[in-house]
């Protein structure tokens, strides 16, 4: 996690140990919407994962969806597609 995303974090990671026992439980999405903030700040950054995580709370509400909601891969951003396990970032194969 790049040090701008872990103190963008900090907040969420406050919200979980101090406020989350008292509000309950009860959550529209899995992961929870404190869990799904902390990977989409560790996979996509600082910028890209703070508006994943505003638009999944904007979803949170009575009329919104409910279900799994998982945080979309990374992008490989010069060949726009995601990159595979089995590929690296360049998308070449990894067993090189």
């Amino acid at each position: 996690m790049s040090p701008l995303a872990a103190i963008v974090a900090l907040p969420v990671r406050a919200y979980r140990l101090l406020l989350s026992p008292w509000v309950g439980m009860y959550c529209r999405y899995q992961p929870t919407c404190s869990a799904y903030a902390l990977e989409a700040l560790e996979s996509h950054g600082a910028l890209r994962g703070s508006w994943l995580t505003v638009r999944r709370i904007a979803r949170c509400h009575p009329l919104g969806g409910s279900g799994h909601d998982p945080v979309p891969p990374p992008a490989d951003r010069k060949a726009g597609r995601a990159a595979t396990p089995d590929t690296d970032s360049r998308g070449q194969d990894a067993g090189r």
